[in-house]
């Protein structure tokens, strides 16, 4: 699934996500829990505002966001 995803830009560009859209939803990033790299991309699991987990794949080529993985918590 692909996403649009809002970055802060500290250092480098997109530092790390802090808001996200999933078709017309849109999720405020709460709390980045983990971040771990691959060969060409950087995973986020994060806590949005509604309450679940979401892990958030970067390709660093093509610049790319993707959904990876939802955990409801309620």
């Amino acid at each position: 699934m692909v996403l649009r995803v809002q970055c802060y830009a500290g250092r480098k560009a997109d530092e790390r996500p802090v808001k996200f859209q999933i078709g017309e939803r849109e999720f405020v990033v709460e709390e980045i829990l983990d971040q771990w790299y691959g060969p060409s991309e950087i995973f986020f699991k994060v806590r949005a505002d509604d309450g679940n987990l979401y892990i958030l794949r970067h390709n660093s080529s093509p610049d790319e966001w993707q959904l990876e993985s939802f955990r409801r918590l309620r």
